[in-house]
């Protein structure tokens, strides 16, 4: 109980540091009772304890609903849902209020963000904000700890620039606003802070520093030019020293944008499990590298058994392999007793339902293990076309070709064959089902809606662009196209509607997406992975880079595996 009543303290003192509360708040300031009044009141039944601000009780309990509602909205989630309903009768209701829900959330996304994206209806909100503030804590770490390294980079910054009055290379004064022309390109990115838009300035070598403001652009531009006429070696070694995170949400809630180093690739590949470095990892991460095991690039990565314990790599060296991500070390590669590769061609897809995985490849095959008798093989599907995606129901294998189709396969039957549908008039190249629908995206820029239970096709829409990644989970269907956008759709009764679409920063293909009530991930063959909060438009909370093109990402329980485009498998996970 001691932890209940610290928790609530904590809100109430939420409440306290605020601005100026309705009229309510001012009028009973004087005579709010101490919080330890709720656990001190004397054999009291949970059930005979009311929400009705005109309850007769004494402490928490006595404050009017509005004001109980705003201080439980300053306690960490998992404290609302599994904790307070236990304590009593009312303080439960609390967690079934709709509103201080949707009020939390958009404390989070910020107050000029859309969220969620698309329909309301049955949202599942108390679910969203969970994920949301885990992924904030993960991806950003505490945000007085982020502030705080940020006013200290601040400092030391402003303590190496020149002196007021002294001029910068090229005649021009520290205030004066110019374009940066030292090698790199000014960008503008807007996050949806209230301050101000926030200034991205992206190097040679993909690194993104932040600079607010034009008096610091121009500070950066002299400082960089110094430095190139001394050693371009050492001024790239400096500018990755100077990364660092950008906070704006009026003065209390984080913006962050934070960024990666990748680990010394000195240690990669020595079949160690190797541990990532970074100036500034986020504190409730680690990072390890997969031993080499594939000797041609990673196209596909999956997570299985829903811990995200276990993953499973395909690649261009027509092989599968099962990963013990507890140790980090290879389970086994798959293959027909006698083969020397699981597939005749490149690996280019996986999906699971249960105990069986999926793989489909360039050899126009779909081959089934059974993980369960220990990565049996259970099956051989030819599809005839290269396959290109795939998507696992508990009924059914769906496989998107190179010939234009999406084929739908019964794994239990001898004849695995149900039927071929052919809606697009180019390679279909992401898919995504439930139990209803099945969404395709086609490489002629089209996106298609066939309905499984009448067995016709329901929409066709066409794009200016083609998909290549999918994800659908809710009533909201989330893509990446061939341009580095990201196109939101909303799936109600069999009717896929165009929301919006984004730029977040990835500048060529997205090969990965994974979107969930409360969070959402991308990965793009521009190197790079971009890990957001799933409003409009988009927070990016940190970036990845890579020194190639990463062609896939799988999320599972909090971790995130990373196909980074060579023969390497990256995996952020929760520390211990």
């Amino acid at each position: 109980m001691s932890e209940v009543r610290d928790n609530l303290q904590e809100g109430e003192a939420g409440v306290r540091g605020e601005q100026p509360f309705p009229d309510q708040v001012r009028s009973t300031e004087a005579t709010r009772p101490d919080l330890h009044g709720l656990l001190t009141t004397s054999h009291s039944s949970s059930a005979d304890i009311s929400p009705s601000p005109s309850a007769e009780s004494s402490g928490l309990l006595s404050l009017p609903w509005e004001i109980l509602t705003h201080i439980v909205s300053y306690l960490p989630v998992h404290f609302v849902v599994n904790v307070l309903p236990k304590v009593c009768h009312a303080l439960s209701n609390v967690g079934q209020d709709r509103t201080s829900w949707q009020l939390r959330a958009q404390r989070l996304v910020g107050l000029r963000a859309a969220f969620p994206v698309g329909p309301r209806e049955d949202f599942d909100w108390p679910g969203a904000c969970l994920q949301m503030e885990q992924l904030i804590t993960c991806w950003s770490g505490e945000v007085e700890h982020v502030a705080r390294q940020n006013q200290e980079d601040e400092e030391r910054r402003e303590q190496a620039m020149p002196q007021d009055g002294e001029p910068g290379v090229g005649g021009q004064d520290d205030g004066g606003e110019g374009e940066v022309r030292v090698g790199v390109a000014v960008q503008e990115v807007a996050y949806g802070a209230d301050e101000a838009m926030e200034v991205a300035v992206e190097g040679e070598e993909g690194e993104m520093q932040h600079v607010l403001g034009g008096d610091q652009v121009a500070r950066l531009r002299e400082e960089l030019e110094d430095r190139l006429e001394g050693d371009a070696a050492a001024l790239m070694e400096e500018e990755m020293d100077h990364r660092r995170v950008f906070i704006a949400n009026e003065g209390r809630d984080a913006v962050l944008n934070h960024q990666e180093d990748l680990p010394d690739h000195r240690n990669l590949g020595n079949g160690q499990h190797v541990e990532a470095r970074s100036p500034s990892p986020p504190p409730a991460l680690e990072c390890i590298t997969l031993p080499t095991g594939h000797i041609a690039h990673v196209n596909s990565v999956l997570l299985l058994g829903g811990e995200g314990k276990v993953c499973a790599t395909a690649s261009r060296d027509w092989n599968v392999k099962l990963w013990d991500l507890e140790l980090g070390s290879l389970l086994q590669t798959m293959g027909r007793q006698g083969d020397f590769s699981s597939h005749r061609g490149w690996v280019w897809c996986l999906a699971s339902q249960g105990p069986l995985l999926a793989s489909g490849g360039f050899d126009s095959t779909v081959r089934l293990w059974d993980l369960q008798a220990g990565g049996a093989d259970r099956a051989l599907i030819r599809t005839g076309a290269a396959v290109l995606c795939l998507s696992c129901q508990p009924d059914m294998l769906l496989a998107g070709t190179f010939d234009k189709r999406v084929s739908m396969y019964d794994t239990r039957a001898a004849a695995p064959l149900v039927k071929s549908i052919r809606m697009h008039s180019n390679a279909v190249m992401c898919l995504c089902a439930d139990d209803k629908y099945i969404i395709s995206g086609s490489k002629d820029c089209t996106v298609a809606v066939y309905d499984r239970r009448a067995g016709k096709g329901l929409k066709r829409l066409r794009l200016s662009s083609y998909l290549l990644s999918m994800s659908y989970s809710g009533c909201e269907v989330w893509a990446g196209d061939n341009g580095g956008m990201l196109h939101s759709f909303s799936m109600q009764a069999g009717t896929l509607k165009p929301v919006s679409q984004f730029d977040v920063g990835h500048t060529a293909l997205i090969t990965g997406i994974h979107r969930s009530p409360g969070s959402l991930y991308t990965c793009s063959s521009d190197c790079t992975v971009k890990v957001h909060i799933p409003c409009a438009p988009p927070r990016t909370l940190s970036t990845l880079h890579y020194q190639t093109g990463v062609h896939g990402l799988s999320v599972e329980a909090g971790v995130l595996a990373i196909a980074s485009g060579d023969v390497r498998v990256q995996v952020w996970r929760p520390r211990k």
